[in-house]
């Protein structure tokens, strides 16, 4: 009896089943000139068939995976598949879309390599439904689920709405020129430039030039006018950042700005008119200096109008789990990475951490980490290794699982420390169910003190 022999699907069908799918599809020859391009890919790109195949792939989708690493062009190197990469293109009309695509290699029947095959589905709508859903934690690119930060993120479009002068005080790294930014963005000056200036780093006579600009002849080396940052930003924002470090003859020359709204460029004979918005930062305790001495009390008044103070991250560690996600979902983006996630090691050594440098130290490590783990989890051999010494955990001793272990218990302690020992609060810090907690409560053993609220 004659040997039952599989068929091939034909050509016709085969274009049918692929013109029909919603995820977009094309394929390149080994010149990464596209060489077929289905509907979908039409609809998702913007393109036309016809204007796509024969172009080199990267002139028509644009993504900034194919600056860094192309999971195509990994596919065709490597000689093997790449699934759900994280990235976007840009399409015809110029818009980002959020993408995944997965690669494969292009063979005929004989098993010949002939190209490389990519599907993408569009995430827009996903992209946006998470994006409402995190709505409440997010605003700009800050994320928080800390109460004291919520309180800062309803009253923020309140304080981007007046023009009034606000004061931005916290740590290094705390976030102060994000929130700076976000005021300007949410602001009706959102259209105009936002410049952003760190007074700390410069003497006060080129501060002064670069602030106010001067006009040509003013010093031997001034052989033509130069306009200053409140002239690039008129009609805009202008952020003083580390405006403690001001000398007492500067901050003179800056309460004459904030008060007539005319600044005087070096050489000039008669004083301008602006029409800037200015917002302060520092990570100094200005009332301690106005106490002090060293800051004067008029020019305080002039910029407190309203104040926001940062927390440090350390006082909010219920959002190290949000932000790690943040950041993972930004580096998959800017690297065309597939990072999916952090192991529970990995995030209890973050947990434990002290953050001097707040979250700017926190998106430094998760950068390292993407530097030796590519896809898959982030894992505790992909942190820098400062993390793991000085960690409270004995993990010179035992196994790492009781390394992990002991790191889960002084975690869970030190949330319950914090939150007056109720469950509920401590759960809630470390973004986990309370019943996860019990759960972990029970398996570490820990012996715990009485509590001072239920769990409803």
């Amino acid at each position: 009896m004659e040997q039952n022999k599989h068929h091939q699907i034909p050509h016709h069908v085969t274009e049918i089943i692929l013109e029909s799918i919603s995820d977009g599809v094309f394929t390149v020859d080994h010149e990464w000139r596209i060489t077929s391009f289905n509907h979908a890919a039409e609809v998702i790109t913007g393109i036309p068939r016809e204007e796509a195949i024969g172009k080199i792939c990267r002139e028509v989708f644009r993504s900034n995976m194919c600056e860094s690493d192309c999971a195509l062009r990994r596919t065709m190197k490597h000689r093997k598949s790449f699934i759900d990469s994280s990235t976007h293109i840009i399409t015809k009309e110029g818009r980002h879309i959020p993408v995944v695509v997965s690669t494969s290699l292009l063979k005929d029947a004989d098993g010949k390599v002939l190209g490389g095959v990519e599907t993408f589905r569009d995430m827009s709508l996903i992209e946006e439904l998470r994006k409402e859903l995190e709505g409440r934690f997010q605003v700009g690119d800050m994320v928080s689920r800390n109460p004291g930060m919520h309180k800062i993120f309803r009253i923020l479009p309140q304080v981007a709405e007046s023009d009034s002068t606000v004061l931005i005080q916290g740590e290094t790294g705390t976030g102060k020129e994000l929130f700076a930014r976000a005021i300007h963005e949410l602001s009706p000056r959102r259209k105009k430039p936002f410049i952003a200036v760190n007074c700390g780093a410069l003497p006060d006579t080129l501060l002064e030039s670069e602030l106010f600009g001067y006009k040509k002849g003013a010093f031997t080396d001034a052989t033509r006018d130069k306009p200053g940052f409140f002239a690039s930003a008129e009609g805009g924002t202008i952020l003083l950042d580390e405006i403690g470090d001001l000398s007492a003859a500067f901050q003179v020359r800056l309460l004459r700005v904030l008060q007539n709204r005319t600044y005087q460029p070096l050489g000039a004979t008669a004083p301008v008119r602006s029409n800037v918005r200015v917002l302060a930062a520092t990570n100094r305790n200005l009332e301690n200096l106005v106490k002090n001495g060293n800051f004067r009390q008029d020019l305080f008044y002039r910029i407190n109008v309203i104040r926001l103070d940062l927390p440090p991250l350390r006082e909010r560690k219920e959002d190290i789990p949000m932000l790690v996600k943040h950041f993972i979902g930004r580096f998959n983006r800017l690297r065309g990475r597939s990072v999916n996630g952090i192991s529970q090691g990995a995030l209890s050594l973050l947990m434990f951490h002290d953050y001097q440098g707040n979250i700017r130290e926190l998106e430094n490590i998760i950068e390292h980490a993407f530097v030796l783990c590519w896809e898959g989890q982030i894992e505790i051999h992909c942190l820098p290794e400062h993390l793991k010494i000085t960690s409270r955990q004995p993990i010179a001793h035992g196994t790492m699982g009781e390394a992990v272990k002991s790191t889960e218990a002084r975690m869970i302690l030190d949330a319950l420390e914090r939150n007056k020992n109720n469950r509920l609060a401590a759960a809630r810090e470390l973004g986990i169910h309370k019943s996860t907690l019990f759960r972990k409560i029970n398996m570490l053993g820990l012996d715990l003190p009485d509590r001072k609220g239920k769990i409803h």
